[in-house]
């Protein structure tokens, strides 16, 4: 997709019509005066809504894109809207409730295409991940300021005795709440000067003290009472945290690509992979030990797919990592390695979310 520069007033006023689009469609059950959908209906759409917004505002800031472009867009949405939205409303089928979460990761590759340009050049899908360390970063500290603000309005107008709690939250809040991560996509790419400094800073500070973090946990593994081929709840403890390192991981090297680190933070990074790939080791034991015990379930199919994609990926970065470190080679090779992976995560993600519900059923 070819990129147009938009003036400053433009970019506002697509700023701003996202965020009433944002608006508009989360308070769907309002509107149809419905208040049993909502959480049915959030839990659904929030996040379809959420990255629909952003890449509204994305397509109008950079100038309007071919016809093409608009409807691959809307399709790309529409599409998943429609299943998602008329798979059961149920609460206790896993296979839906796992469409339902894995539509957002969806959601995130879909909005990664219209980031990108439809440009599915490695550099550009790095240029994704760098944005998404941003995003995180600049999207809390918004929310944490709105929080305040909040707390601030909410307090002064109790002091006059006018109770707004209700209104403020159904309309102020949730507006604001889908309309920051479009708001910090706005800074991000017109003060990316300020965004530029944090993200690194963060990157250095955390990897070390989640390697420390990573060391100890694994050493004092074989001293605990919890296991996770027995315990359920400290098996999806022990999944999440390798979520957690990957994605550190990942952002770190996106980072350290980009600013060209020292050595420090590639022996960093290497032996975090490593660490890493020890906790997937473990993880991944334990789901083919539950499965072998209990059998096939939506959860533990889905939870042994993700193992094993990240088991594969982490091989594979751990190995170029090593190179990098110790061979001196390029730092780019990791990052390939990181962005040619992508269409694998979202082949899978695909398969949750479309295929599951009906290899599963629905009922």
């Amino acid at each position: 997709m070819e990129i147009k520069k938009v003036s400053p007033v433009v970019d506002v006023i697509a700023l701003l019509f996202a965020c009433v689009i944002s608006l508009l469609l989360i308070k769907i059950p309002a509107i149809l005066q419905n208040s049993r959908l909502e959480y049915i209906f959030f839990q659904k759409n929030a996040a379809m809504i959420v990255f629909f917004g952003m890449s509204v505002y994305l397509l109008l800031s950079k100038g309007l894109p071919k016809r093409i472009h608009w409807i691959w867009v809307s399709l790309a949405f529409l599409i998943p809207a429609a299943f998602i939205n008329i798979l059961p409303n149920s609460d206790k089928n896993d296979a839906v409730m796992l469409s339902c979460m894995h539509l957002a990761l969806l959601m995130w590759c879909v909005y990664g295409i219209v980031f990108i340009g439809m440009d599915t050049k490695t550099a550009k899908r790095m240029e994704y991940i760098r944005y998404n360390g941003d995003l995180v970063v600049l999207t809390t500290i918004i929310l944490s300021a709105g929080g305040l603000f909040s707390i601030l309005t909410l307090g002064l107008f109790n002091l006059i005795g006018f109770h707004i709690e209700e209104f403020y939250f159904k309309f102020i809040g949730v507006w604001g709440l889908v309309s920051a991560p479009i708001v910090a996509t706005y800074i991000i790419r017109n003060h990316a000067i300020i965004t530029n400094k944090i993200a690194p800073i963060i990157a250095n500070i955390f990897s070390p003290l989640l390697l420390i973090m990573l060391l100890i946990f694994l050493i004092s593994l074989p001293f605990s009472a919890k296991d996770p081929y027995n315990d359920r709840e400290f098996l999806l403890i022990f999944n999440l945290l390798l979520l957690a390192v990957m994605a550190i991981i990942v952002f770190s090297v996106s980072e350290t690509s980009k600013s060209k680190k020292q050595q420090f933070n590639k022996v960093i990074l290497t032996l975090m992979a490593i660490a890493a790939l020890i906790i997937n080791t473990v993880a991944l034991s334990a789901i083919i030990y539950r499965l072998g015990e209990y059998g096939f379930t939506p959860n533990r199919t889905a939870v042994l797919g993700a193992n094993v994609l990240l088991f594969v990926h982490l091989i594979w970065i751990a190995i170029n990592l090593f190179r990098v470190t110790f061979k001196k080679k390029d730092i780019e090779l990791v990052e390939d390695t990181v962005s040619k992976y992508l269409p694998v995560y979202t082949a899978w993600t695909m398969i949750v979310v479309f295929g599951f519900p009906w290899i599963f059923g629905m009922h």
